[in-house]
């Protein structure tokens, strides 16, 4: 079960990644061009939060199912920068990640001309995109 758990957390991270780019691009791109906010764009931004939060919820499983303080105590994690990394900044950045995501799409929604949804949803979602690819372990995405 974990390691079916961690395969599928794995491969839902690129579709998490794919979403978020595309919606935070949209944004952008239509915040600056000045172009309407149609329902697409609310489908994107939702379909976005979704998956982000259906990712965190199979991260934060693993995080438990894990068990890393059976092993080690709290002080050898943040001595050793691996285990740090995995046990403690990925978590965290991406709880402040998906944080960023749900307050954009909830602060969107509430307003009422296209500029501010989009500005709402570019600002929030850019912010939610660079501490993601600050804290994607790329070592094991690229194979190194």
């Amino acid at each position: 079960m974990y390691s079916t758990l961690k395969i599928l957390h794995r491969y839902w991270a690129y579709l998490v990644l794919f979403m978020l780019v595309v919606a935070t691009f949209n944004a952008l791109y239509k915040s600056i061009t000045k172009k309407e906010y149609e329902a697409r764009d609310f489908r994107m931004s939702l379909f976005t939060l979704i998956v982000s939060h259906i990712h965190l919820l199979i991260g934060m499983v693993l995080w438990f199912a894990a068990d890393y303080f059976s092993e080690m105590s709290m002080g050898e994690i943040m001595k050793n920068a691996t285990m740090r990394s995995n046990v403690v900044e990925h978590p965290l950045t991406m709880i402040i990640a998906v944080a960023l995501i749900t307050i954009g799409y909830s602060k969107h929604k509430k307003k009422l001309t296209s500029k501010n949804k989009l500005k709402t949803i570019a600002i929030f979602y850019t912010l939610a995109l660079v501490l993601v690819l600050a804290k994607i372990p790329w070592k094991i995405w690229l194979g190194l």
